[in-house]
């Protein structure tokens, strides 16, 4: 007459991200971004190197340049700001498996295009067309971050999955 019934089994709860994966996670952004900031202001007509024939002949800024640079520095950033839906133990959007697979995936695109945008960087043309030593400069030191993506990127992704193949949420 009366089914009993039990409560359905509590998940295990995740272990919190260790403390060196929350800050890998955090400086994945703050790695990013110097080099948006310095292609926002390429963008703004803001003096970065280039002279304003290099800008127009070579990065249509004005014209679609901008909204290349301006685009791919919003998406760059909201791809480094992924790692910290990795550390949060606040919200979840997705199962456990399936935002480790996309960790897993998100973490190579980012490998790579810091990778590209390291290899674009320092290739003759991006150097050829600056204007001064000190525009050089800050330019190095805008994209100098980018080679910490990576490794702080794989070490956020790895600890992800470790962390969840552990309690048995993902296979």
């Amino acid at each position: 007459m009366f089914a009993m019934t039990t409560p359905a089994a509590a998940l295990p709860a995740p272990v919190p991200a260790p403390v060196r994966a929350r800050r890998a996670a955090h400086a994945v952004a703050l790695c990013v971004l110097p080099s948006g900031l310095w292609r926002i202001a390429m963008a703004s007509g803001v003096y970065v190197g280039y002279s304003d024939q290099v800008l127009r002949e070579v990065f249509d800024i004005p014209g679609w340049g901008i909204a290349y640079v301006v685009g791919l520095s919003v998406l760059t950033e909201l791809a480094a700001l992924f790692p910290l839906l990795l550390v949060s133990d606040r919200w979840q959007p997705l199962r456990p498996r399936t935002l480790g697979a996309l960790a897993r995936t998100a973490s190579g695109v980012l490998v790579l295009v810091a990778l590209w945008q390291i290899v674009v960087a320092f290739t003759v043309d991006s150097r050829t067309y600056m204007s001064s030593d000190a525009a050089m400069a800050v330019w190095a030191c805008a994209f100098a971050p980018l080679f910490a993506v990576p490794v702080l990127m794989t070490m956020v992704t790895w600890s992800y999955t470790k962390r969840h193949r552990v309690h048995g949420t993902t296979t």
